[in-house]
């Protein structure tokens, strides 16, 4: 035990925080592409491996896990043959097909041996998903396959001590997450990518800096379904679709259904700790309040339902990349109410409670069906911008533009 708790911890001993001392590299990221739509499909990979800090199964249900296998799905669904390479959760199998995806996953302690499954799966392409401990070692591995990265969540030092401060499970995770992602040997693997992406515009010169970049990323967006049509309740419903755990700040959320009584307030997802959510059940039960508990996106219909009936989905998260629920919600036609405003998408999208302020903003957006016309905003955006079809496009042509690129 000491040793499987040890051993996953050893090459954070070459770690080092952020330092203006690093060396800025020459990242091979400084390669112009094309743009999407005028890429011509000159040299499409055969074997793209996709590697991430979860897959959306397995106890392990975030944003990362969704936009992997969303991608993966989507890419076997092209043709082409897709690995994913995940650390291993609960009764996770070593090996497994998923949507089309065959997974491989590792266990904490062979986290130093895990190159070699890189190096097996002998990809043309290595996507990482969110830069970790993985992007490093395809690279040392695989040096002559093409190692490319999309960022959804930079994260600096203020934002890991907001992490610290308010732990999803325990400051000791936070401490891991942070030695696994963003180490030394980490950010000097993307800065030699061939290729850094972002699918939001104002984490751009954030990635730059926080990386080491020459320039700034690429906008690559991530794909979301768009649905041809929606139907919402007649009766208000807003909803807040994420963990349960501190950072999100639920209480914030709850705290309103007293003051409109007229409302329901719909809560997806849970806690990791499970006495947290207990006692926001127990404190917060209300008539108009509704636990649904873990929602499986990928098996359950209640996701697509929650979103399509809901008039706003609000998020008091104080701190946000560019979550795919704000993508899904525009896509749904619901609007957005949040503390953090990410690429907008609050202010020109819904209502953006920058000083906490979610009981004026509710107030605002139920008025004259304010809400409706910041949702229709939302959708036209995102229906031309992140849709699937154009999306799934956007990565095949920036691969195919990778490997034109030697």
């Amino acid at each position: 035990m000491l040793f499987d708790t040890l051993c996953p911890l050893l090459p954070y001993a070459l770690c080092s925080l952020p330092s203006v001392a690093e060396a800025p590299f020459r990242a091979k990221e400084t390669l112009s592409p094309l743009p999407y739509a005028l890429c011509p499909m000159l040299s499409a990979p055969k074997r793209i491996c996709l590697i991430s800090v979860e897959i959306f199964a397995y106890g392990k249900y975030g944003g990362f896990g969704k936009a992997t296998r969303t991608i993966g799905r989507e890419l076997a669904k092209r043709g082409y043959e897709v690995f994913a390479v995940v650390p291993r959760r609960l009764d996770q199998p070593a090996e497994e097909e998923l949507d089309g995806i065959t997974v491989l996953s590792y266990l904490p302690s062979e986290v130093l041996d895990s190159g070699r499954i890189y190096k097996s799966i002998n990809a043309d392409i290595y996507h990482s998903c969110e830069p970790s401990w993985g992007t490093y070692l395809a690279q040392k591995y695989i040096p002559s396959a093409k190692h490319i990265a999309t960022i959804r969540d930079p994260r600096d030092i203020h934002d890991w001590y907001l992490e610290f401060s308010h732990p999803s499970q325990s400051k000791w995770q936070v401490i891991k997450n942070f030695l696994y992602e963003t180490n030394f040997l980490v950010r000097s693997a993307v800065r030699h990518n061939d290729g850094v992406f972002s699918p939001a515009h104002f984490m751009l010169p954030k990635i730059r800096k926080i990386y080491g970049l020459q320039r700034d990323p690429v906008f690559l967006p991530t794909p979301v379904e768009v649905p041809a049509a929606v139907v919402k309740s007649e009766t208000p419903k807003v909803l807040m679709m994420s963990r349960l755990d501190p950072r999100k700040r639920p209480e914030l959320f709850l705290k309103l259904a007293k003051d409109f009584p007229q409302v329901e307030f719909h809560v997806a997802g849970k806690s990791r700790v499970p006495e947290y959510e207990r006692q926001l059940r127990q404190t917060y039960s209300a008539d108009n309040v509704f636990f649904h508990g873990f929602v499986d996106q990928f098996r359950d219909l209640m996701h697509h339902t929650l979103m399509e009936q809901s008039w706003i989905l609000i998020n008091p998260a104080v701190r946000e990349g560019l979550p795919n629920s704000y993508l899904e919600a525009a896509a749904h036609r619901t609007a957005l109410l949040s503390y953090v405003d990410p690429d907008g998408f609050a202010s020109r999208f819904g209502y953006h409670a920058a000083t906490d302020n979610f009981h004026e903003g509710l107030s605002i957006l139920l008025q004259h069906e304010t809400w409706k016309d910041q949702a229709l905003k939302g959708y036209q955006y995102v229906h031309d911008t992140f849709a699937l079809p154009y999306a799934m496009d956007a990565h095949e042509n920036m691969y195919a533009s990778i490997l034109s690129n030697t």
